[in-house]
């Protein structure tokens, strides 16, 4: 079950998120809820905070879930992540810190695109660092959204993706995107008094995803989303195999983006 945060974070993996040209900087609240009735039983929260600066993006992720498993069982999980991609997508860091029922998990690393290879460092304490070099299609995640904004823009119908995950895996995902028809999108719940919906041009999708080094080809958790031009995401739907958790967004502020010299 310490899984099940990092699948919702992953099912951000794509939202809220980092593209060069098309995303805004911004703070975004979503409501967490286990299944997809209009009355499904509310989890939790997540708080996706991006900024950007004149030497990068800054995100910070806070998920606080409480999933009862029976009447007497409570499975109590949070994530807190601090990552920092500087401007050119060959290089990325990141924090993260899980707790399950009180007891901790930290680990950290980083990426670095040295000589021609993408190589990569994950640190948990205890344990020796994992060093291993990723596929050289693996994008940072700027260079993944702003793939994906990109393939939507010029209407393909699906497409693939390999992208660095910090939160799940601490390895490559393979994506395989789908846009879908906006009738099969689920529907938002005026229970959780919905943010206003961001402005511009949006997409349904449906991803899938695997591991992206072990050629597996059984995904791990699929992603039903709304898209828009401006990285936002709402309406996401998050299938484990295990449960099903939707996160809608509750509140949005959309920040400037700064005036940087231009090197």
């Amino acid at each position: 079950m310490r899984r099940l945060v990092g699948f919702v974070l992953a099912g951000a993996v794509l939202a809220p998120g980092l593209a060069l040209a098309q995303v805004q900087p911004h703070r975004a609240e979503y409501a967490l809820r286990l299944g997809m009735t209009p009355n499904a039983p509310r989890i939790g929260t997540a708080i996706h905070d991006l900024s950007l600066d004149c030497t990068g993006w800054h995100l910070k992720r806070d998920i606080k879930t409480e999933i009862a498993l029976t009447a007497s069982w409570k499975m109590s999980l949070a994530s807190k992540l601090d990552r920092q991609e500087p401007k050119g997508g060959n290089a990325f860091r990141f924090s993260t810190i899980q707790v399950q029922n009180g007891s901790e998990r930290e680990f950290k690393g980083r990426v670095q695109r040295q000589g021609g290879e993408l190589k990569a460092e994950v640190i948990q304490p205890g344990a020796p660092p994992n060093q291993f070099v990723l596929p050289p299609p693996t994008l940072m995640p700027v260079a993944a959204i702003d793939h994906m904004i990109e393939r939507l823009q010029a209407n393909a119908a699906n497409f693939p993706a390999l992208m660095f995950d910090a939160e799940v895996m601490g390895d490559a995902f393979l994506i395989e995107v789908t846009e879908q028809p906006r009738d099969q999108l689920r529907a938002g719940r005026s229970v959780d008094k919905p943010a206003t919906a961001p402005t511009g041009r949006s997409w349904p999708v449906f991803m899938t995803f695997t591991r992206g080094r072990q050629q597996d080809t059984r995904p791990l958790f699929s992603v039903g989303a709304l898209v828009f031009d401006n990285g936002v995401l709402d309406r996401l739907t998050i299938e484990t195999g295990l449960v099903t958790v939707t996160a809608d967004l509750q509140s949005l502020e959309m920040r400037p983006v700064p005036n940087c010299p231009r090197s």
